[in-house]
């Protein structure tokens, strides 16, 4: 299958469904030497896993790594990683009725119109157990980033109509976000969206949002200018995610309604002596290259798809029915779509790090 694999020289590769025994990820060109154990795997799987709170699926894995290959005596060797995740809790009979039946808002046709079988247990590939993978990339491209000063966090910034106040978000720590299930530094905002979740579970709905990202840290000069722009690989990265509908960065859209001297960032002398901007409306990217401001970025999600109450359908063969999604599912994907959102963004620079020390002498 085609477009498993992403990046250039920090390069993974990642196999698994839903409802198989495991998911693997290979991680290819990670420098040699790098201090790496299952525990450094451990604390971003334990945010993304399902079950940790009443506001996810309760699924039931413990989603506990294993490394295969690439690590000898607690250092990398320079050869590629190979880490499993085992799924241990899965119930394919809850999706039997879903062979004959398309789910709305799901992969299910896509599939059976691109290679003319799918696995319909949990959306197989399409399944957003696949980022268990990506996860474990993601967190040994941020170890691999931790030594550069480079810190990557991201939390949920609104759902539904309820939206986040904050005011830097280059300020904003782990512990803030972790402070409350839903993810949202904003104590206040954060109580209402937990609210507004659980009414939406109790309706046998779901609720979308969006996502907010930073990197701190990333000097000048990572990304290329033309096609591998560091804001086009940033935003294939989060948009090859489930659920996202929509990637903007800097001031996104709201660029579309200011002049152009509203919107430039005007070129400064820092405290250090380095040049830096007085503004971030940029994002921290310019002509496709990191400009030493926080990269800033917002993801949109939709609600989603797979609901317990009847939706309208068809069969494979075209016949109208109705489908009612059993199993477990999160009415908001935005709590643990965060370290799923941390490790594309952790990817993409590990690759353009390393892509810039070899571009030049």
């Amino acid at each position: 299958m085609a477009g498993s694999s992403f990046g250039v020289l920090f390069r993974v590769h990642t196999a698994g469904e839903s409802h198989g025994p495991a998911n693997v990820v290979i991680v290819d060109g990670v420098p040699a030497g790098l201090p790496l154990s299952e525990e450094d795997l451990r604390p971003d799987l334990a945010r993304r896993r399902p079950g940790q709170s009443a506001l996810v699926t309760q699924r039931d894995e413990a989603d506990e790594p294993e490394i295969l290959s690439g690590v000898f005596e607690g250092r990398t060797t320079g050869t590629p990683i190979a880490v499993l995740v085992r799924n241990r809790d899965s119930r394919s009979r809850d999706y039997e009725e879903l062979r004959e039946k398309y789910r709305p808002g799901h992969a299910d046709f896509g599939f059976d119109a691109r290679f003319g079988f799918r696995d319909h247990r949990g959306g197989g590939r399409s399944s957003a157990r696949e980022t268990v993978a990506r996860v474990c990339a993601g967190a040994i491209a941020r170890k691999l980033l931790a030594s550069e000063g480079v810190r990557i966090l991201g939390w949920v910034r609104q759902v539904g109509e309820i939206e986040a106040r904050i005011e830097n978000p280059a300020s904003v720590t782990l512990e803030q976000v972790e402070a409350s299930p839903v993810r949202c530094p904003d104590p206040e905002a954060a109580v209402r969206m937990v609210e507004l979740i659980e009414a939406v579970r109790r309706d046998r709905d779901s609720i979308g949002g969006v996502a907010e990202l930073v990197a701190t840290g990333v000097p000048p000069g990572w990304g290329e200018p033309v096609f591998d722009k560091l804001k086009a690989d940033l935003g294939k990265a989060l948009f090859s995610l489930p659920a996202v509908l929509g990637v903007e960065y800097g001031a996104g859209f709201a660029a579309a309604r200011s002049r152009g001297s509203e919107n430039n960032d005007p070129f400064v002398r820092g405290r250090d002596g380095g040049i830096r901007t007085e503004g971030n409306r940029h994002g921290g990217m310019l002509g496709g290259i990191s400009s030493g401001m926080p990269i800033l970025l917002r993801c949109a999600l939709k609600p989603t798809s797979s609901l317990p109450r009847p939706q309208r359908t068809v069969t494979r063969s075209g016949e109208a029915t109705t489908v009612e999604t059993r199993g477990r599912h999160d009415p908001c994907v935005l709590p643990r779509f965060v370290p799923m959102g941390e490790a594309m963004v952790a990817v993409v620079l590990a690759d353009h790090w390393l892509r810039a020390r070899a571009s030049r002498l």
